[in-house]
């Protein structure tokens, strides 16, 4: 549903789900506010350790996701801005504002290489601290001198992915706008007024407001915030439909802070929101887990002129269609083109091989999964979902391997069985050098037994 602001009556540009819509107004206020970190349903801010470990969270069909790890949210568009593809000088920004803010590159990250072959796209990108939503749109024109066709992105930066998707409605219809009437900028203007952040001084690029990370930090630097998803067949369904089993072997590598990056040719809005599944196999929601190891940050969309920053980073998934990528092998780890997960790591190549155990957590995923629909239909419960299903899945995953390690660490014995591997979900044999690996990353203080089986 689109609510319109009573600020600015000029044009419909929030989305606002029908039922929050309706308790805001009972409220009487136009704001939707969650801000309630919880685990198990229950307000918990006040964890005694950092490895005092929370009873596994399940997933309660009346209890949504964001009401059992919430963070507020709140209007804070840093930039709205247009690009557009000039046949003499290429793709520049056209207009924007602030007038005066720092948009070098953007006209890249917003208008994918290969966009010209497509008749729309939205892609989801970072910039700087910074994340940015826009949307392409190409329109064939009788011009020579636009060579037959026009191309724009509309787009707008903002502090947190997880408020972008209220203004994809109406950053579709700005592009076309745009198109159609070049130059006519009133609409985007009076929207930034209405949601414009108040940045901190003196070019910090700091928004008080609104943590980057977009939960408080009473909760783990290993939780992901939610990234409400506005394809119409659902993010999660097409990422477990697309790379089926395969979901385990990124999940190892999301949990081992590599760095992934994902090829795709465009349209890349649907291969943005892969980024965002793969940031979520890594979720754990046990505070503390996490703290000396580098935040696996999402990219998004990124090209060549990302090259630099990505020099420098430690852990991240990013998706881009540019295919020299795939020669600039010191930038990645993992690299996926289409359905197919390769790794030019020797260490590595053995997490690429499916397992028995691996096998058995995909399958029963898909058993939650059928089971889910199954309620959806039969008993027409709307209550759960299957982006819920899959980050509590993971979730619940990673918190029973850290909460076993965290428990096996503590001891006087430190440590680990095979008895312990199968409590984790793990296959004692196969999984070995995963979980030294993970150990190392954490810094978990325990030992693993060697069995070698053909002692047996």
């Amino acid at each position: 549903m689109v609510e319109q602001s009573d600020r600015a009556p000029l044009l419909d540009w929030e989305e606002i789900p029908p039922t929050k819509l309706s308790q805001a107004k009972e409220n009487g206020t136009d704001s939707i506010v969650t801000a309630v970190p919880s685990v198990n349903g229950s307000p918990r801010l006040d964890y005694p350790g950092p490895w005092d470990v929370p009873s596994p969270i399940h997933a309660d069909p009346g209890i949504s996701l964001k009401e059992r790890v919430g963070w507020e949210e709140r209007d804070q568009i840093v930039s709205v801005f247009v690009v557009t593809f000039d046949t003499r000088s290429g793709n520049m920004v056209e207009w924007c504002l602030p007038p005066d803010v720092n948009l070098d590159g953007v006209e890249f990250k917003s208008m994918a290489s290969g966009s010209h072959r497509i008749a729309n796209d939205f892609i989801y990108f970072r910039k700087g601290c910074y994340f940015g939503l826009a949307c392409f749109a190409n329109m064939p024109v009788e011009s020579e001198l636009e060579r037959g066709a026009r191309m724009k992105s509309v787009g707008i930066l903002c502090p947190s992915y997880t408020l972008l998707y209220r203004y994809m409605h109406f950053l579709e219809n700005q592009v076309r706008h745009q198109l159609q009437c070049p130059g006519s900028y009133s609409p985007l203007e009076a929207f930034y007024e209405d949601k414009k952040a108040v940045l901190a001084p003196a070019g910090t690029g700091a928004v008080p407001a609104c943590p980057t990370s977009g939960w408080f930090p009473a909760i783990n630097r290993c939780m992901h915030p939610e990234m409400k998803i506005t394809h119409p067949a659902g993010c999660m369904s097409q990422f477990i439909r697309f790379f089926g089993e395969q979901i385990m072997v990124l999940w190892k590598f999301a949990l081992l802070r590599k760095r992934i990056l994902i090829f795709s040719p465009p349209p890349v809005g649907v291969v943005c929101y892969r980024v965002y599944c793969c940031c979520c196999l890594a979720n754990v929601s046990i505070p503390g887990v996490g703290v000396s190891v580098p935040e696996f940050r999402p990219f998004f969309y990124i090209n060549v002129a990302d090259i630099a920053v990505l020099a420098t980073e430690m852990s991240y998934v990013a998706c881009t269609t540019e295919k020299i990528f795939a020669e600039k092998k010191e930038l990645y780890d993992v690299y996926v083109d289409n359905q197919n997960v390769k790794t030019h790591r020797d260490s590595l190549q053995s997490l690429l091989r499916l397992n028995g155990a691996d096998r058995d957590k995909y399958r029963k995923l898909s058993e939650q999964r059928q089971m889910l629909l199954y309620t959806q239909e039969v008993d027409g419960d709307c209550t759960s979902n299957e982006e819920d299903l899959f980050i509590l899945f993971f979730m619940e995953q990673n918190n029973r391997i850290f909460q076993t390690l965290s428990e096996v660490a503590g001891s006087e014995d430190p440590t680990l069985t095979e008895d312990h591997m199968r409590a984790m979900g793990l296959d004692p044999q196969a999984d070995r050098a995963f979980l030294v690996d993970l150990m190392e990353v954490y810094n978990v203080d325990a030992m693993l037994v060697v069995d070698n089986p053909c002692c047996r």
